[in-house]
């Protein structure tokens, strides 16, 4: 990892520019987390209106009654389709053309995925019950802020293990896939285990890179793009680490 001490001081050479990096540091990472927790908020409240409005969700799902009465998803409609897919399709988006969007542009972009991805959220709030989601989330709150603590804190360089990290999401995509066609009991607790050790990894090595991002833009106009950015990556590691976490801690409704 690049030290960005070192960086300012060599740009700089003057204690009192150092001071003032770390100040906008500090800065800079508040309004990480604040977009970030914006995002999850925005997403829990579509989830949640999707999930207890039946004229909503129905825009999205197909749903059955379970053996309790409660109404749970049993298939997609067109439109829930590409509810689940648009976000795909818009981080291609801004991940080819960050350069040329305006920062406004950029934060639509990160509203309207964290938007549609509540609708993707809405199908653990139907399918698990409210106290073993309050539970998980809690869980997931606690261990991402201590991840993202060490990554924060920590002088190791975690560079190394966000390659590693990088290859073990793709061969878990791979595997989701492939179980997707061919569903395995045992294929899915590997899955959700692997995914729930990937995300707590990313989660440190992404607050680690959001610093380093920030050093590389301090002084520039682009910062407002880099919290932006980095919001959008913890925001992804945090659901993710919550979707695979209820595989393991959320009660069905059944």
């Amino acid at each position: 990892m690049a030290n960005e001490n070192l960086n300012i001081f060599n740009r700089t050479g003057t204690v009192a520019d150092q001071a003032s990096f770390d100040v906008g540091l500090r800065a800079h990472m508040v309004r990480v987390y604040n977009y970030m927790a914006s995002g999850l908020a925005l997403s829990g409240i579509v989830a949640f209106a999707v999930a207890n409005f039946p004229a909503v969700h129905a825009l999205f799902f197909q749903m059955a009654v379970t053996r309790g009465g409660a109404p749970i998803p049993v298939g997609m409609t067109g439109l829930g389709w590409i509810a689940m897919l648009a976000p795909l399709g818009l981080l291609l988006l801004v991940s080819f053309r960050a350069a040329q969007m305006s920062v406004t542009s950029i934060q639509a972009v990160y509203w309207a995925v964290t938007a549609l991805m509540g609708v993707s959220l809405s199908v653990l709030l139907m399918r698990y019950t409210d106290a073993s989601v309050a539970r998980t989330f809690f869980v997931t709150a606690a261990s991402f802020g201590a991840l993202s603590l060490y990554g924060y804190t920590t002088k190791r360089d975690l560079t190394a293990m966000g390659k590693f990290l990088f290859m073990g999401l793709i061969g878990l995509i791979l595997a989701s896939l492939v179980n997707m066609f061919f569903p395995s009991g045992t294929m899915s607790f590997i899955i959700s285990a692997a995914g729930v050790l990937i995300f707590s990894g990313l989660i440190a090595y992404d607050t680690q890179k959001i610093k380093e991002q920030y050093a590389d833009a301090w002084g520039t106009d682009t910062a407002e793009k880099v919290a932006i950015f980095g919001a959008l990556s913890l925001y992804l590691d945090f659901v993710n680490l919550f979707q695979f976490l209820m595989s393991f801690m959320g009660q069905s409704r059944d």
